[in-house]
């Protein structure tokens, strides 16, 4: 009987304890009309690096950056030699014999 007693108040106590150990329900707490702006500019921030990082991601895939390097140097060679023609032109003009 006394073991029965004892297992009684020990039952009970760690259900008491264990109702203490719960933890209360937090409310959700109501933001202001700061934080609020500050959560939106945050938000449309984000958005834009994002949008932005894959437009670079994109362009990057399309190897412009060796397309316009390309195009530089093939320019560059054409317009040095037009303008070796032409710079040979107008020498024989002025100093025609």
């Amino acid at each position: 009987m006394n073991k029965l007693l004892v297992i009684t108040v020990l039952v009970a106590l760690l259900a008491l304890s264990a109702d203490s150990f719960r933890m209360p329900r937090q409310a959700e707490e109501e933001q202001g009309t700061i934080s609020k702006i500050t959560g939106t500019f945050r938000s449309y921030y984000d958005s834009a690096i994002n949008t932005a990082t894959e437009y670079i991601e994109n362009i990057k895939g399309l190897k412009l950056e060796e397309k316009a390097k390309n195009l530089y140097a093939d320019t560059t060679e054409v317009a040095s030699t037009y303008a070796g023609i032409v710079q040979d032109q107008l020498y024989h003009i002025f100093y025609s014999q």
